[in-house]
């Protein structure tokens, strides 16, 4: 299971109701962020969610209003006092914005906290196993951006009614046959895990993509995809602005989803210049399966 905080909703100019772009994502008992926008500290503790086991920084990209919160988070963790190393992820040109912000406030080297910085390059980020996360090369302006594709795996489960039909015993066997080893039971019987396990289930598939001015080239990564988090800055009206900026249309979001059978869209990044109910019908037209996401809103995968 995904569970996903949205922590900042707007575009690059925020409002009284929407902070810059930050998620929080809580997978297998870790959390990470995609984003950090100006501020995202205070919305950790808004939303109750606080810095505890917060060590890795997913970035789409390094345009300032997704990384200017960066300097004030890890400031206060370092007056908290905490051990863990904070890993951040980006593409190469925005790790360089993000070590020389943090470098002309604290010196080469001289964060408050630990850090590990990882370039990115289109495959797997990490495999976790009880999920993966992979990247894939976004188009925004003139930035190296990445998207993001979280996976955990479908399993098998013991079917009950079979084991008692073939008489395997509660405890340690069933354990093994769970783990995929044959066992052999009284009587010199042996069973195969195929015999007593049903089909794959429970995989999800979450695809976070962050600002981008097209989606083409994008439907490999979003095939599929429980839920797709993706940018609708713009109404069609303003398409032409849109392509200026670099930016998709709630109208192009949609139509995107609905194209790679995604089964529920959440739009983010959104501009002030509109309301909600705005941009949800223009999407709700194409794609009933949707959503505007608020700040502090909350949503499992």
């Amino acid at each position: 299971m995904f569970a996903l905080t949205f922590l900042g909703t707007s575009a690059s100019v925020p409002s009284a109701e929407r902070n810059h772009p930050a998620l929080l994502l809580e997978a297998a008992g870790t959390r990470m962020l995609i984003d950090c926008g100006e501020g995202t500290q205070r919305q950790l503790l808004r939303s109750g969610a606080g810095f505890r086991r917060l060590d890795r920084i997913l970035l789409t990209h390094g345009h300032l209003d997704h990384v200017l919160g960066i300097p004030g988070l890890f400031s206060t963790m370092g007056l908290r006092q905490t051990s863990d190393v904070m890993t951040i992820h980006g593409g190469p040109a925005t790790l360089d914005i993000v070590i020389r912000m943090l470098a002309g406030l604290w010196g080469a080297g001289r964060a408050p906290i630990a850090l590990e910085f990882v370039p990115l390059s289109e495959g797997q980020v990490i495999n976790a196993g009880d999920f993966s996360i992979d990247c894939f090369p976004v188009r925004h302006r003139d930035t190296d951006s990445f998207g993001f594709s979280f996976q955990s795996p479908a399993r098998r489960h013991l079917l009950s009614d079979r084991l008692s039909a073939l008489g395997v015993p509660d405890g340690p066997m069933r354990g093994e046959l769970a783990a995929g080893r044959p066992i052999v039971v009284e009587g010199g019987r042996t069973i195969d895990p195929e015999d007593v396990l049903g089909p794959p289930s429970g995989g999800k598939k979450l695809v976070v993509i962050g600002d981008t001015e097209t989606t083409e080239g994008l439907s490999t990564q979003v095939a599929a995809a429980d839920l797709l988090v993706i940018e609708a800055t713009f109404l069609h009206k303003d398409a032409a602005t849109a392509r200026d900026y670099g930016h998709l249309t709630a109208a192009e979001a949609a139509r995107f989803a609905a194209a790679n059978n995604v089964r529920q869209l959440v739009l983010t990044h959104l501009s002030g210049r509109y309301g909600d109910d705005e941009i949800l019908a223009e999407a709700a037209r194409i794609f009933p399966s949707v959503r505007i996401a608020a700040d502090l809103d909350r949503i499992t995968v």
